[in-house]
C-alpha cells in the first residue's frame, strides 16, 4: 500500500513544458463575429487554430500527454464509464456530459467529461478526454493548470520567534520570478517562443527570444533543475534544437 501512495505521488509532478498545451476560449462575442464574417478571425500562432484574434488562451495537458503520464504511474491503470446505456454502452447524461471511474494503483475516483454540445465520433473522444482529465485532477494531476493563481504557498516555520516576520517576507525563489508558480510560467512562455522561432526559421527571432527571456534563462540555469537540463524537454536542449534548426 506504500508503494502504491508513492506512485501515486509521481501523478502530481509538475508537468514539462512541452507537455502543456494552448486551448483558445473564445467569448459568445467573439465566437458569433468569426462565424458571421470569417475575416474577422486570423491563423493563430499560439495553438494553431482560426479564431478571434483577441481570444484568451489556457493552459491545458493533452489526451497522450496525460495518458503516458498514467503509464509511468501505472502500467495497468483503466478507467470505466459509471453507468452503461440500454445498448452496453457508457452512458451520456442529459447534459451531453459522461461520468467515469478512473483507477491508478488500485484507487478509484470519479471523473466527469463533456465536448460542449459537439456531436459525432469527435465528440465521444473529447468526452473521454476530458472525463480522464477531471478524474486525474482528482489525483493532482496538472493540478496547477486548474488554479488561476499560485496553488501552494508555502508559510515560514523561523526557529526563532523573532524571526518570523522576516522569514515570512522571503521569497520562495530568489531569481526574478519569486515563485515556483512564476517560474513554470514563464518557462512555459518561453518553450512556445521557442518552438514558433525555430518553425519561423529565423535566427533573429531566436535571438529576440532569448533576449526577451534573458531572467528566466538565468534563473532557469540557476534553480530549474530538470525544467533546465533534462534531456528531453529542458529548456537548455530546446535552445539548442532552435538554433540548429534556424542554422540548417
Amino acid at each position: 500500500m506504500e508503494g502504491d501512495i508513492a506512485l501515486l505521488a509521481k501523478l502530481r509532478e509538475p508537468f514539462p513544458a512541452n507537455q502543456i498545451s494552448k486551448l483558445p476560449k473564445p467569448t459568445k462575442k467573439q465566437t458569433d463575429e468569426v462565424r458571421a464574417d470569417f475575416k474577422k478571425g486570423q491563423r493563430c500562432t499560439i495553438c494553431g487554430a482560426w479564431h478571434h484574434p483577441d481570444v484568451v488562451h489556457l493552459d491545458y495537458v493533452g489526451h497522450a500527454a496525460l495518458t503516458d503520464r498514467l503509464l509511468d504511474t501505472d502500467m495497468a491503470w483503466s478507467w470505466e464509464p459509471l453507468a452503461l446505456n440500454s445498448d452496453g454502452l457508457p452512458a451520456i447524461d442529459g447534459n451531453g456530459g459522461m461520468w467515469i471511474k478512473l483507477t491508478v494503483c488500485g484507487v478509484t475516483r470519479l471523473g466527469y467529461g463533456s465536448a460542449d454540445g459537439k456531436s459525432g465520433g469527435d465528440a465521444v473522444k473529447e468526452i473521454i478526454g476530458d472525463a480522464l482529465r477531471n478524474a486525474a485532477m482528482r489525483f493532482g494531476a496538472a493540478l496547477d493548470l486548474w488554479h488561476k493563481g499560485d496553488l501552494h504557498v508555502e508559510e515560514a516555520t523561523p526557529e526563532k520567534p523573532e524571526e518570523s516576520n522576516e522569514q515570512a517576507r522571503r521569497p520562495k525563489l530568489q531569481g526574478f520570478h519569486k515563485t515556483r508558480a512564476a517560474l513554470q510560467q514563464a518557462t512555459r512562455s518561453l518553450a512556445n517562443d521557442l518552438s514558433e522561432a525555430a518553425d519561423g526559421g529565423d535566427v533573429t527571432f531566436v535571438d529576440e527570444v532569448l533576449t526577451t527571456h534573458f531572467e528566466t534563462i538565468q534563473q532557469l540555469e540557476q534553480e530549474g533543475a530538470d525544467w533546465w537540463d533534462h534531456p528531453d524537454y529542458g529548456i537548455k536542449f530546446q535552445i539548442e534544437r532552435a538554433k540548429e534548426k534556424v542554422n540548417g
